[in-house]
């Protein structure tokens, strides 16, 4: 196979000039691509093309955020209606209405909508929210999950040696960056995934202080990890007993799980969720949502919440063609689900036939390989234990040699579209086959 990258090494030199680590992000930087990224010169369907000329079955889907893939004709359609009639208003539109009554419609626990642009965003006005109405100080984070880069959120978020975390009854909080406001993680309490009792010890220690408990659904930031079977429903409950809410983050789940989300999947009750990610189909569209007597506390003079931005104009017309073509039937999710266990129950088969010490964790759509001894990782502690990140990531290497594209991050993870078909999910367990033999050799 003729494989060469020299274009995207020449473009990251280029790079290094005016970009910090030649990018705008470190997940797409040396920190994950070894020398430099591979530089992407255009999407379409379930594809990407390189500057080189290289293409990839694409399972990064930009981590999540394109549901229907790339350039979907729908989206693309939409977007050329929007844009002649003016990028910004900053003033009301129907297209917001209408994509809060798609959100309200497909979400039973949304009575009401406020529009962000990120995940980030969201998160930090969820949080702020629930200490506004609820006149609390402190919230619940878990160990391994991510709600953006905010400081109250940025702490336990990343992969740490295991002897650095402290004993899971009362973990050491580890801040994620320099520069971090001093007293932002005072009243963050961290607590292990999947592991109730420590929960209800860390209730009860703050008792009558926790204004909310924030989880992912599925632990999407450390590869794949469900819930365990009643861990969310006890988790809500206790949330319930002691007037605490419970905020849902659905920026990777949302819209990609179920039409509902991961909530209506577990048959959750939240009294707050965030969304991003694919709500905004590619373009920059996040929100939160929640009961109504709880997101009236946005009204003016309550919990303040601004944006030039917010309900981004052009954004929620792809919005609105993503959810209509969700929402219309159950086709979009039914291909997905079936794509992405095909994809899975295949790449076991090639682990077991290979003799690979290796598994593969799956919420549907949502999939990562994770190589360790282990048969099942549980939580964030497990995960920086037994998986080996850097195997992980000569793997990924290999896997552009052999035109797929992931990334080589083992703490994220992949997911289907609606643009991949069996026969990208062929060449894909072929290029599994060989890219681990160039890794076992």
């Amino acid at each position: 196979m003729n494989y060469s990258t020299e274009k995207s090494r020449d473009l990251f030199q280029r790079a290094e000039g005016v970009l910090v680590e030649g990018g705008s992000s470190p997940s797409r930087g040396p920190a994950n691509y070894g020398d430099y990224p591979i530089f992407i010169e255009r999407g379409e369907g379930g594809h990407l093309y390189d500057v080189d000329g290289n293409k990839y079955v694409d399972w990064m889907m930009g981590y999540g955020a394109l549901p229907l893939g790339h350039a979907h004709p729908r989206i693309v359609h939409a977007l050329n209606v929007g844009a002649p009639r003016g990028t910004l208003v900053a003033a009301a539109t129907e297209t917001e209405i209408q994509v809060a009554e798609l959100i309200c419609q497909l979400v039973p626990s949304a009575e009401k909508v406020r529009f962000a642009n990120t995940g980030t965003e969201a998160a930090m006005a969820a949080i702020r929210l629930a200490r506004g109405y609820s006149g609390r100080p402190k919230f619940v984070k878990f160990e391994g999950h991510y709600h953006g880069w905010h400081d109250d959120f940025l702490v336990n978020a990343h992969p740490h040696d295991p002897v650095s975390l402290g004993h899971r009854n009362d973990p050491i909080k580890i801040a994620e960056s320099s520069g971090l406001n001093r007293r932002a993680l005072e009243d963050t309490v961290v607590v292990p995934w999947n592991d109730l009792p420590a929960l209800e010890r860390a209730l009860e220690t703050h008792r009558g202080q926790i204004a909310a408990i924030i989880c992912e659904p599925i632990m999407a930031n450390m590869g794949v990890i469900p819930p365990e079977r009643t861990y969310l429903g006890a988790v809500q409950q206790l949330a319930r007993d002691d007037g605490i809410l419970l905020i849902v983050d659905e920026t990777v789940t949302g819209f990609r799980i179920a039409p509902g989300g991961a909530q209506q999947y577990y048959n959750l009750d939240p009294d707050i969720s965030i969304f991003g990610k694919a709500l905004g189909a590619g373009l920059p569209v996040a929100a939160f949502a929640g009961k109504a007597e709880i997101m009236e506390a946005l009204a003016w003079g309550g919990v303040l919440h601004y944006g030039t931005q917010n309900a981004s104009r052009v954004g929620l017309y792809a919005s609105r063609a993503f959810l209509r073509e969700a929402g219309e039937d159950d086709d979009f999710f039914r291909h997905t689900w079936t794509l992405g266990e095909m994809l899975t129950d295949g790449i076991r088969e090639v682990l077991k036939v290979t003799g690979t010490e290796a598994i593969v964790q799956a919420v549907g759509p949502m999939f990562q390989i994770m190589f360790t001894e282990r048969d099942e990782i549980h939580d964030y502690r497990e995960f920086c234990e037994h998986v080996d990140r850097e195997k992980f990531r000569r793997f990924a290497h290999a896997l552009f040699r052999h035109g797929v594209y992931l990334s080589p991050s083992a703490a994220l993870h992949s997911v289907t579209s609606a643009a991949h078909t069996e026969a990208d999910v062929s060449f894909t367990l072929d290029a599994v086959k060989k890219a681990i033999l160039d890794v076992e050799n």
